[in-house]
């Protein structure tokens, strides 16, 4: 299956702003890749490529003291399976983790487990551990936040999502990653695109989404609290400890949302013959 995806992004500053981005597609997908995942500035200016502690594609740029607009458009091959599902995946003890896990253990800027672990104990503590305590807190999630994209504040945090029952899918994530790592199962969020693919359309316009990974048996698996449901056509972006470390962008001066455009479609059969 092919995928045809991209952005389109305008920001106005009030003055030469530094701005980390990150919206290339995550180097374990490079090689699925049909055409060059390149992004474009209007106005051009420098950047720097880097990745970061998480293996995450960044730039780095100083946009100017007007409009400048990101832009990308790429083909890519899926696989067209669905997200793996596992019920025989088992919980490792926390002290035979993979070091590189632990890190995905401890609280963060929107995952507070110190506020959240008497409760994830007292509603999980008996469900046997492993793939069925992972989707059982999913489960908890999915019927427990009302999605809404009015819900969307930047500031919510996974106790804020617990108590106030609303939100995007970040928040989803942010409040699933959270009653894992409280039960020491290992969560690292995700961000992505995720387009209508094998499910009905979404009237709504497109948008990157967010999903998570829990570290049970020996290897991650994809989790999401939104959907809660196996979904085909998944391209990661990045992977972090919450939305701090994924941020699409992140600006070092006042800054202003102007446009904002995503596209995710799978290539139609009559289409194929012009995809490289």
């Amino acid at each position: 299956m092919k995928i045809h995806a991209g952005y389109e992004i305008a920001y106005d500053c009030l003055q030469p702003t530094p701005m980390i981005i990150t919206l290339s597609v995550h180097p374990s997908l490079r090689s699925n890749l049909l055409t060059p995942d390149q992004m474009t500035l209007h106005p051009h200016v420098p950047m720097t490529e880097y990745w970061d502690r998480y293996g995450n594609i960044c730039q780095v740029i100083r946009a100017p003291a007007s409009r400048i607009t990101l832009s990308a458009d790429f083909f890519i091959q899926d696989s067209g399976e669905t997200d793996e599902v596992a019920p025989g995946a088992t919980q490792r003890p926390l002290e035979t983790l993979p070091v590189e896990t632990l890190v995905y253990l401890l609280g963060s800027r929107y995952c507070e487990t110190d506020r959240l672990s008497n409760f994830a104990w007292a509603t999980f503590g008996k469900i046997p551990q492993g793939w069925t305590l992972v989707q059982t807190i999913v489960d908890y999630v999915h019927n427990h936040v009302t999605f809404g994209y009015p819900h969307a504040n930047v500031s919510r945090t996974a106790f804020d999502t617990f108590t106030e029952g609303k939100g995007v899918c970040r928040d989803f994530a942010h409040l699933a990653v959270t009653l894992c790592r409280c039960m020491n199962i290992p969560a690292r969020y995700c961000t992505g695109y995720l387009g209508d693919i094998g499910v009905p359309p979404d009237p709504a316009p497109m948008d990157f989404s967010a999903w998570f990974e829990a570290y049970i048996g020996d290897r991650w698996y994809t989790f999401d609290a939104r959907h809660n449901e196996p979904r085909i056509g998944r391209i990661l972006i990045a992977r972090g400890r919450d939305a701090t470390d994924v941020a699409i962008t992140t600006s070092f001066g006042p800054h202003q949302l102007v446009g904002f455009s995503v596209t995710t479609d799978e290539v139609a059969p009559e289409e194929l013959k012009a995809v490289p």
